[in-house]
């Protein structure tokens, strides 16, 4: 009896990108659950359940600087082993800049990221719709004339830049440029890399730190999908030009900001970091390597 001929196994779609994307949803997913939950909590949670009876304050502040950060470590934990637990654009794109990461591959994550930040923004609502709404009515105002509630999903500017995109472009590019940088530092082990698996917990940290050195000034968005993802939801859900196309009060067109300038300060990030430390970290690993071998000598 002739031999058997089988077909070679197809490959799922969890073996291959379709598994990738899930893990960046998911990751994403928690990441944004935990962050927005976190301003949820300090916005209107704490005040309208009777819990808090001072005005917003420092305590708050830090509240959503630790949910953000939490955000992160468990995101990556989630998703760090399946994707690399990207969980925004900023970090797709320096990564594919450095050549890091597959060009083509930067769609599907960025679909994967800006889904799961949607679907978590829905679910903080359906959790705090109550809290929001009773917020809103108690300050007299309408959905769409409601900064204070809408930013518990997305982001905007301090009043102080007026009608200036410049500054929080700049806040923007700078906030994420920092956290591409760390990441970098982070990931070489080359380097001084934390061991043990505790790189999401030290990349959690550098968001906590973003967020109480940089984040007043707009939010700290930096990572465009944390920022569109929710946005989307606010404007299906009544928010209006609040959150697209982003106008209030003293801001106008207010929407693109947290998208461009996370893009361009992921990639400046990774060249700061790929053009100072990595040559000289190259360049001393040689030396190293050349001093340990020794000098070549003859047998006897």
């Amino acid at each position: 009896m002739a031999d058997r001929v089988t077909a070679p196994r197809r490959r799922g779609y969890r073996e291959g990108i379709g598994g990738e994307m899930l893990a960046e949803f998911l990751g994403t997913f928690v990441l944004i659950l935990l962050g927005i939950g976190s301003v949820a909590v300090a916005l209107v949670g704490l005040p309208g359940s009777g819990r808090q009876f001072v005005d917003f304050g420092p305590a708050n502040w830090l509240i959503i600087c630790w949910g953000w950060g939490f955000g992160v470590i468990f995101g990556v934990y989630v998703a760090g082993g399946i994707s690399g637990a990207h969980l925004n654009p900023a970090v797709t794109l320096a990564f594919a800049a450095r050549r890091d990461f597959p060009l083509k591959k930067v769609p599907a994550y960025w679909l994967a990221q800006l889904l799961g930040a949607f679907v978590a923004a829905a679910l903080v609502y359906a959790c705090y719709h109550w809290a929001i709404d009773a917020a809103d009515a108690k300050a007299g105002l309408a959905r769409d004339e409601s900064l204070g509630t809408y930013s518990i999903f997305a982001t905007f500017p301090a009043e102080y830049f007026g009608d200036s995109w410049w500054g929080p472009l700049l806040d923007q590019i700078v906030g994420t440029g920092i956290l591409l940088l760390l990441i970098c530092a982070l990931i070489d082990m080359k380097n001084v890399a934390p061991l043990a698996n505790l790189h999401p917990f030290l990349i959690g940290l550098v968001v906590v730190a973003i967020g109480m050195t940089f984040g007043t000034n707009a939010g700290y968005a930096i990572n465009p999908a944390r920022d569109f993802g929710p946005r989307l939801f606010t404007y299906f859900e009544g928010w209006g030009d609040i959150a697209l196309p982003g106008t209030f009060g003293w801001f106008s067109g207010y929407w693109w900001i947290p998208i461009v300038g996370p893009l361009i300060g992921g990639v400046v990030g990774v060249l700061v970091y790929d053009l100072i430390i990595k040559p000289v970290i190259n360049a001393r690993t040689r030396a190293m390597e050349d001093q340990e071998e020794g000098p070549a000598t003859e047998e006897v």
